[in-house]
């Protein structure tokens, strides 16, 4: 009997998109290690007949320890490996917590690298040529960067970036790489964020109510794709022979492919509207500009 193809995927947490990738790649008779920071939040996986393992990716100790479980299970070889634990962080720029975006950096760029890194041998092993696959967003295009999130699209501008340059890098070795390009997909990505809120000094106050129902990700959550769809279109084009370089998949992923050739600021009209910038330059205008906001008469 063959051996069964086999992939790791990291956060699979219940609600989330690697919990779909995972039930996908199953249901596609795949051996699957379904991994996140808290082995009780992959029930979803664990009741599919899925195998779950603790790794939590910006430990050093999680991801040695991971690696060391999925070689003696599979013995010595990883097929495919999905870099999908991530996080989101809507806040202006002007107003980011720089410690709490050095965190979202360590966990949306860094671990890519280290998980990676640490899980080669594995992959380098694999009968069919391992396949990395790194899951950044329609976020991470100039064009696409939407107001308000810009640590997040930073974040995975450098993921898509670092696909590239490790998709040359590992060529002559046999194991490809595919950048994920997710655009917007129903998941518990925007509940797991931290609260948000504006700070009391943010300039942004003035149209505090129209930003941060923005940055709540409410409209994400409305409109997005269905995931267990998403997760089955993904999972049909990584399976073949030669999956795609870039994998665009979810809502909005396609006009963001198309809207990468259009002339820059051609979309700044839409997004100032949708996100409620035009509303901060309205209430500043009403108000005689920002020097006069808090003046009484």
């Amino acid at each position: 009997m063959t051996a069964k193809l086999t992939a790791l995927i990291s956060g699979c947490s219940d609600g989330s998109l690697g919990s779909e990738l995972a039930r996908a790649f199953h249901r596609n008779g795949w051996r699957v290690f379904a991994s996140a920071r808290n082995l009780a939040k992959l029930k979803m996986a664990q009741d599919a007949g899925i195998e779950t393992i603790q790794l939590d990716t910006t430990s050093d100790e999680s991801i040695e320890v991971c690696v060391a479980q999925v070689s003696e299970l599979t013995g010595g070889s990883l097929d495919v490996l999905i870099n999908n634990a991530g996080a989101g962080y809507s806040m202006p720029v002007m107003d980011l917590d720089i410690a709490q975006t050095r965190q979202l950096f360590e966990l949306n760029v860094f671990s890519l690298i280290t998980v990676t890194r640490a899980f080669f041998p594995l992959l380098v092993k694999s009968s069919t040529g391992g396949l990395v696959v790194n899951n950044t967003s329609c976020m991470a295009l100039p064009h696409a960067s939407m107001p308000f999130s810009g640590a997040y699209n930073a974040s995975k501008a450098a993921a898509a970036n670092f696909s590239e340059v490790l998709r040359l890098e590992l060529a002559p070795f046999g194991v490809k790489v595919t950048n994920l390009v997710t655009g917007v997909v129903k998941s518990t990505f925007h509940a797991n964020a931290p609260h948000i809120s504006l700070p009391p000094t943010s300039i942004y106050n003035v149209a505090k109510e129209a930003v941060e129902k923005w940055m709540s990700g409410e409209e994400a959550t409305a409109i997005g794709a269905d995931p267990i769809k998403w997760a089955e279109d993904v999972v049909k084009e990584l399976i073949k022979t030669n999956p795609p370089l870039w994998l665009w998949k979810g809502k909005h992923a396609t006009a963001a492919r198309i809207g990468s050739f259009l002339p820059v600021g051609a979309l700044d009209g839409i997004y100032k509207t949708r996100t409620g910038l035009d509303e901060v330059s309205r209430k500043l205008k009403e108000q005689g500009g920002l020097g006069n906001m808090n003046k009484t008469p």
